[in-house]
Order: structure tokens, then sequence, then C-alpha cells
């Protein structure tokens, strides 16, 4: 599809990072030319090669041009260390490590076996899984998910169909290449001859510049998590070019989905609900004028279908809450670990041919099918004996209107069992402290609920490479006395400023 864009409109933009503006011709072109590269260096087929996944249209052109010379393609995040990126290649079986510059030239490493380390993997096939994408790693060490071709095939027609996208369109690509929503805002628009906008790392926190890079560039399809979001409306800015506005990732606070309302005037509204694992399961068409204090996760898409579990195993007929199983067109068969599959891709419970996800997320449904996402079951901790859901706490946090974002994790107390530590960053221009949060808190909760200690500041928590608020870095910071700082700086360094306040009580 790609050589077919070049060949029929060759000086249409597929790419544009900065002041660079990269066509199809020029990008199935350096594609050819590393594709040849790679035929000659020999290398043995059964073997992925890993291509850490910098953000860069060399990059992405490597990442064709492998495809295109037979290879599956491990493609982890650039911000992992050395030691942890070399144990990833190894587990996989990777035969080289391949680099890209800015002026095209191949760089590679050859990878140390370790058939230690890659004993429990099974070999991906690169004509069934060319892609092997990672997890984020945010509760252990990253897992390895063999993205299929087919699969995505029916994810990139489903999704072109629903959201109307064409060659025409100009989508803004916001996060990691690495993580799956690059599978439409990357992948897809490549395969329908749109333009894709590449918001570099750098930069990904700059409001200004990202609202520039959405007006200049004349950009229709907006996907990310609520960060991006908050820095494209942040100073009252408008974008009426933009027609379809996706949100994922995380739950979206009420005020914001109003300030979008406002801020994307022609656009419609969609909150996508998913996982590296399934592709996206569930959407649900918002619409800010009636927004909640909660945005549904929605209904299953096509295809999809999602069951939940109760307490003791039990598939719930109708409405209820429980631990959310999907199987969907688009999943993965399994990880790339053997052993990791066990008790997580599991055969239907209500007796049907599929395979399902344990996806460990809490999922409420009523009566009309709309679900709601209420947490997840191993966010569930015991707080003075009383089983505390810390998720359901955090979107109370990010309810008050002086609120941008929050994130609740829970802190071992030999009390308490656990306490509940809350880092918050406050709308620009409010004077949110913690002890006006600690009252909105406990208006709202039980008291158990009610977070020990609260930090209010100014600065982005910080994230992984997802795009998520890393709670595990969070937690860490908490627990040696800081906050923790924006992912720019030291991982542990303090973020004290007289703009920022903290209050720590005791575990009620």
């Amino acid at each position: 599809m790609l050589t077919a864009h070049a060949r029929r409109r060759p000086d249409q933009v597929a790419l544009i990072r900065g002041e660079r503006q990269v066509t199809y011709r020029e990008l199935v072109g350096l594609a050819e030319e590393l594709a040849a590269a790679l035929d000659g260096l020999g290398l043995d087929r059964r073997q992925p090669l890993c291509v850490p996944a910098h953000k860069t249209p060399e990059t992405i052109a490597l990442l064709i041009g492998a495809f295109r010379a037979g290879y599956a393609v491990l493609a982890p995040s650039p911000e992992l260390g050395s030691a942890a990126r070399a144990t990833l290649a190894a587990q996989a079986r990777c035969s080289r490590t391949l680099t890209v510059g800015a002026q095209g030239v191949l760089d590679t490493a050859p990878v140390t076996p370790d058939e230690q380390a890659a004993g429990d993997f099974d070999f991906a096939d690169p004509a069934a899984t060319p892609l092997l994408l990672t997890t984020s790693g945010s509760t252990g060490t990253p897992k390895i998910v063999p993205i299929p071709g087919d699969g995505f095939d029916r994810f990139a027609d489903w999704a072109a169909g629903r959201f109307g996208l064409t060659g025409q369109d100009t989508l803004l690509s916001y996060a990691p290449l690495n993580f799956d929503l690059s599978l439409l805002d990357v992948w897809t628009a490549l395969r329908l001859g749109a333009r894709t906008v590449l918001v570099e790392q750098e930069s990904s926190a700059d409001a200004r510049h990202l609202q520039d890079l959405t007006d200049r560039h004349g950009v229709t399809f907006v996907q990310g998590v609520p960060m991006l979001h908050r820095l494209l409306v942040q100073d009252g800015a408008v974008h009426p070019a933009v027609r379809t506005v996706v949100f994922t990732g995380d739950a979206l606070p009420e005020a914001l989905l109003r300030q979008l309302g406002t801020a994307f005037p022609g656009a419609g509204f969609h909150n996508v609900f998913g996982c590296t694992e399934t592709n996206d399961s569930f959407i649900h068409d918002a619409d800010p004028a009636a927004a909640g204090e909660q945005t549904p996760i929605g209904r299953p898409l096509p295809g999809v279908r999602a069951l939940l579990l109760d307490g003791e195993g039990r598939v719930l007929d109708g409405p209820g809450t429980g631990e959310l199983l999907v199987t969907t067109p688009f999943q993965t068969a399994g990880y790339l670990q053997r052993s990791r599959n066990e008790g997580v891709f599991v055969p239907a419970p209500d007796g049907g041919a599929e395979v399902f996800y344990r996806t460990g997320d809490l999922v409420t449904r009523d009566a009309e099918g709309l679900h709601r996402l209420r947490g997840r079951t191993d966010f569930q901790v015991k707080v003075r004996g009383v089983r505390t859901n810390v998720q359901e706490v955090e979107n109370v946090l990010a309810a008050h209107p002086d609120v941008a974002e929050a994130a609740v994790v829970a802190i071992p107390d030999q009390e308490a069992g656990y306490r509940l530590h809350a880092q918050v960053t406050r709308r620009p221009g409010t004077s949110l402290t913690s002890l006006r949060l600690r009252s909105h808190s406990a208006e709202r909760l039980p008291r158990h609920a009610i977070p020990s200690s609260v930090h209010v500041g100014d600065a982005p928590l910080p994230r992984t490479s997802t795009g998520k608020p890393d709670r595990n870095l969070i937690k860490a910071a908490r627990q040696k006395g800081n906050p923790a700082g924006p992912p720019w700086r030291t991982k542990f360094a303090a973020m004290w400023s007289p703009s920022s306040s903290t209050e720590r009580t005791r575990p009620i």
C-alpha cells in the first residue's frame, strides 16, 4: 500500500517532524534502501531485529524496511536503559540492534545471545507477527507482546471506518512510537496515505508548541492521554480544524471534557478503552455538554466480547461489577514469554470457543449495557482493614475543578496496613492547596479512603514510557520522603517550591 501511495501521489507528505516534511516517495525510497542494506547483512530471518523506537521518520522507514525484508521487529522504548534493552533483545532472540541516523545511515550492533534468558520465550514468526511491542513495565519487567499482522489489518479497517479517516486527514501522533496508540495515528495513517505529525519527545510537555503544531498543520484527528488534551486546551486555545478527538489511557475528568467541547468546536469526542494485549475493545461517544463525574468506557466494539466475573469467578449476567475479560478481533495470541500467559489468556468462562484476556480491570455494567471503569484488581488495598479502591480515590481528586491530574498510591504502613498518598498537579493559575483538596475529599469519600498525605504542585506527574502516570516512581519517591519529580529530571529529585504544598496527617 505504501508503494502504491508513492506511485500515485509521490509528493503527498507522509510524516512531519519539526520543520521536516517527508513525502511518500522519500519514505518508501529510504525504506527500500534500508531493506537492501538488511539483505546485505545476511542475517537469519528467523531471528527478530531490535529497533529502539525513536520517533523519527528514519526509524519508521527502518521498521518498514525490516518488514519488507522479512524480519520481525522488537520495538522497545528508546528510554529503556541499555541493560534492560539488552535483556529484552536476548529474550526475543534478536540478532542485531539497529538504529538509523538523520542521514539514513544504518548502525548495527550484535545482540549477545542468552539461552537461559530466552529459554521460556517462543520464537516470533515474522509472517504472522511482524511487530513486537512491549508493555510499559510499570508493574515489573516489560512484557513482549507480538502484534498479529491480520489483527492490525482488521483494526485499521475498523478505525478508518469508525472515525471516517481518509488519505486527506492529518493525524497528531503524541504517544511514543512503541506505544500501541501508534497503530492508529502512525501505521493506520500510512496505510491510508494520510499525514502524521510526529510530536518530538522533548516537546511533549510544551503546550504552545503542541497547539502550534495542531493549528499550523491543519490537524484533523487528535488521540492521546488526558495530559495531551490538558495541554491543547491551555490558555483558552481553540482548534477549529480538528474533527475527531479521542481520549484514552486514563480517566478523563469532567472539567477537562467540558473544556474540550470549547477548544474543539467542530469535533466529535470518543473515549476509547483497550490495552496493548487486545488493542481497542470499548468506545463511548462523549458529549461535553452532558459531562458527568466519570466518562463511561462505553460498549464493546464490533466483534468484541466482554464478560464480567464476580469475586467467585462466576460470569455476571446483566448489571453488576466484576473483573473484565475481553476477546477482540485484534488481540495477540499471548506474550512471547510462555509462562506469563497462564491465567491471563484463558478459555472462555462461558464455554465459548474464544480465548479471553483477563484485564485486571474492575468494571461496572448498567442495565443499558454501558460500562464504567471502577479501578483495577491490583489497585485494591486494605486501609485499616477496609478494602479501598485507589483509582476511585483518584477519580474523586481529579473531579476538583482546580486539579489538572492526580495519582494516588498505597504506601505500606505498620499501623494501617496501607496509607494513601496523593500527588496532584493543579491547573495553571489556580491556588489549590492540600488542605482544600482534603476538604473536597472528606465530602465525597469515606474516612478510610481520604489520603493521609497530599502533595499539590505545578509540575506534571512523572510518566511511564507510554505516557501514563508512573505510580511506581511516585510511590518510591514518597517512601524516600520526597514527591516524584517530572520525568526529565533526576528520578527522585525533590520538587519543592513556594507554589507547592504537602500535608501529612496520621492515618485515620
